[in-house]
């Protein structure tokens, strides 16, 4: 059984867009991997995103049944949901005013652990005359025949016929 983890940090300072593009970067990696990608890369996000995968690994060790390898765990799924915009003014010429959306993300990320890998042992081939059996079960299906497309020239569109008033106009001249 796999184990599963999530850490959630909520009302952080971005917007949830410019932390997607940072998460997209570490989904499907394994830790370590993605923390290294966290710390090199230039978007000021990734230094909370950082935390959170940190907190993610520290949940998953303390659930029952972790194995102990923390090379086996893997970022399953991580993503950045809208939290609430606080609403600014500032001021404009004119007396106006200027409305600033400060945006907040809620950033989650889930780390899970991957399966031990089983060779599968070999089956037994099955005996010669068994085989003639399913070979001589198998029924072919006829295909239907694929659509032709026409490969004649498409008819040109009619001219358009000129109005009756832009050929009095041009008799009485």
């Amino acid at each position: 059984m796999a184990i599963e983890a999530h850490a959630t940090a909520r009302y952080v300072r971005t917007s949830a867009q410019k932390a997607g593009l940072v998460m997209n970067l570490i989904r499907g990696n394994d830790v370590n991997t993605a923390l290294a990608t966290l710390q090199f890369t230039r978007k000021g996000i990734g230094h909370d995103i950082a935390k959170v995968l940190r907190s993610a690994i520290a949940n998953a060790q303390q659930k029952e049944g972790f194995g102990g390898d923390i090379d086996r765990l893997f970022v399953s799924a991580c993503y950045a949901n809208q939290g609430p915009s606080m609403k600014r003014i500032r001021p404009a010429p004119m007396g106006r005013a200027f409305r600033v959306l400060k945006r907040t993300a809620h950033l989650t990320v889930r780390v899970a652990e991957r399966p031990l890998e089983i060779s599968a042992v070999p089956a037994a081939p099955a005996p010669r005359a068994g085989r003639a059996k399913a070979k001589a079960e198998t029924v072919e299906v006829a295909k239907a025949p694929a659509r032709k497309r026409s490969t004649a020239p498409k008819a040109a569109a009619p001219k358009s016929k000129k109005s009756k008033k832009s050929k009095k106009k041009k008799s009485k001249k």
